[in-house]
């Protein structure tokens, strides 16, 4: 499974609406509140390049969704695996650490999540948003990619193996040294019965799209943010469309939209340049 939290970082276990939650969170304990949402099929993990460059300003708290990472498994996909429930999550999550308000920066599902409760039950509560890569809508042939590979996760004799595998999948996240994706490999695994290693989620993830298939149609939650809002596009990428970011930009809270270039769906905001924008707009 998981490694635990590296340096710098906190290891933290909740236990929210029946679920076990893990967290890792970075800097002081009274600083800003940050939260920072990761994608469909990856984890917490994901933030710890940009968590420990802004754990000097921000105390960043990266949950892993329930079916992924280190938190508990859902025994009731159809019903847990969708917004409705990772929204109810994300309220129970800033209730449990005592957090009035909240910046949030979320990649892929985490900023779907973020148009989710920045327009719906979170409103009065998030007060800078980061959308990492995606629109309040969802290009149906992106979305048969994202079923086919999240649905059937493949299982590896060796470790090796499996980070080859997520070096395929995952290159257009952009740049990544091979630290890095020693790290991506060793923090989204999980060994099965027969000793083989596989993705860390729970393959009913994807159920997300077949019980809940209007779940990413969210131009009426996105109309009603009154934060501030960024949107990052990877300039290749398949899920966020040119289109689709312009529109964002005039519509709602018209979002500044910047474009990354080097990289797909999504950007993993790991390197400085991708690092360095976030922050100045996190910090107004």
């Amino acid at each position: 499974m998981t490694l635990p939290a590296p340096a710098g970082a906190r290891s933290r276990y909740l236990t929210l609406l029946g679920h076990e939650v893990h967290l890792t969170e970075w800097g002081a304990e009274h600083a800003p509140p940050l939260i920072a949402w990761h994608g469909l099929a990856r984890t917490g993990r994901d933030f710890d390049d940009l968590a420990a460059a802004l754990a000097d300003r921000f105390r960043v708290i990266c949950p892993d969704t329930p079916g992924r990472g280190l938190s508990s498994w859902s025994a009731d996909p159809d019903r847990e695996y969708c917004f409705a429930a990772y929204a109810t999550l994300a309220a129970a999550l800033l209730n449990a650490l005592g957090l009035d308000r909240v910046a949030w920066v979320g990649t892929s599902m985490g900023g779907s999540l973020g148009i989710h409760v920045a327009g719906g039950g979170l409103r009065e509560r998030i007060t800078r948003l980061v959308i990492n890569d995606i629109g309040p809508t969802f290009p149906a042939a992106t979305a048969e990619r994202i079923r086919t590979y999240v649905g059937n996760p493949p299982a590896f004799a060796t470790m090796a193996e499996l980070e080859a595998y997520f070096r395929t999948i995952y290159a257009p996240f952009g740049a990544h040294t091979d630290a890095q994706w020693k790290r991506l490999a060793e923090t989204s695994m999980r060994r099965l019965p027969d000793g083989r290693v596989s993705p860390h989620y729970d393959p009913a993830i994807v159920r997300q799209f077949f019980a809940w298939p209007n779940d990413f149609a969210l131009w009426p939650a996105y109309d009603a943010i009154a934060a501030p809002t960024l949107v990052l596009h990877g300039e290749a990428s398949d899920l966020l469309l040119p289109e689709v970011a312009s529109e964002m930009s005039r519509r709602g809270p018209r979002a500044t939209i910047v474009d990354v270039p080097g990289c797909g769906h999504a950007p993993a905001l790991n390197v400085p340049a991708q690092i360095a924008t976030v922050r100045r707009f996190l910090e107004g």
